[in-house]
């Protein structure tokens, strides 16, 4: 996994050595809309920048901080100015993954703030958990404050490290060779024998959904039985 991170970083890098500061910021306001790419490794491959001399750390750590603030912006206004009627919309359905909220809201109405804040360390809950705070109708200022206090420490940690490891990164390209075609066809086979497997989920869901409805129309139908027997009374003639 690391090995895959540091062939994704750099690979970012290269395409972000194009685009200077315009290239990581794009990319980390997409991450709010839902973008699949972990932001940790464009930070990273923004790191790869600043190693190379292509930005300023501290220009880039700006930049790349403001993009994720804004970009986290989006789902918590969503929830704050929608609620949960913006789930009907497939899209956003889609970005926010209702599925987490059970498991979420509790925390988030016993821990509010801090919820908030250890939500920009764990990338599968960051958009499920802003849009949740939006919808429990914490003020934008708050969350921006805690957001905030989260993104002074990942970014320029994040950035810092690709920086660090710039030369040990450069050393493994030059060593491995294909290492990431190799990884590319994992990666590969690894979606696929994931989307196999939400194929099948879906599938057995669908027909446990179909069981339950056959099963709830019989025993309505059975209802419906019983009482026309208890008004037609025990000969039937409903005498």
């Amino acid at each position: 996994m690391a090995l895959l991170l540091i062939d994704i970083s750099s690979e970012i890098g290269r395409v972000f050595s194009e685009f200077s500061y315009t290239g990581p910021f794009l990319v980390l306001l997409l991450c709010g809309l839902g973008l699949p790419l972990p932001e940790e490794v464009t930070l990273i491959g923004s790191g790869l920048l600043v190693y190379r001399g292509e930005v300023d750390f501290r220009w880039i750590t700006i930049v790349c901080a403001v993009a994720i603030l804004l970009g986290d912006s989006i789902p918590f206004l969503l929830g704050r100015r929608y609620g949960m009627s913006a789930l009907r919309s497939t899209w956003i359905a889609r970005i926010v993954h209702p599925e987490h909220f059970s498991r979420l809201e509790r925390r988030f109405r016993e821990h509010g703030n801090w919820a908030t804040f250890v939500c920009r360390f764990f990338a599968g809950v960051r958009i499920p958990g802003y849009f949740l705070a939006g919808t429990l109708g914490m003020s934008y200022w708050r969350f921006l404050l805690l957001d905030s206090l989260g993104v002074l420490i990942s970014v320029p940690l994040s950035i810092y490290l690709g920086f660090l490891f710039g030369g040990k990164i450069e050393e493994l390209q030059g060593t491995m060779g294909d290492l990431h075609l190799l990884l590319g066809f994992l990666v590969l086979s690894l979606t696929l024998i994931l989307l196999l497997r939400a194929r099948r989920s879906r599938i057995a869901m669908k027909e446990s959904r179909d069981r339950e409805r056959a099963a709830r129309l019989e025993s309505v139908r059975a209802a419906r039985d019983e009482a026309a027997r208890d008004e037609g009374g025990p000969d039937g003639s409903g005498a």
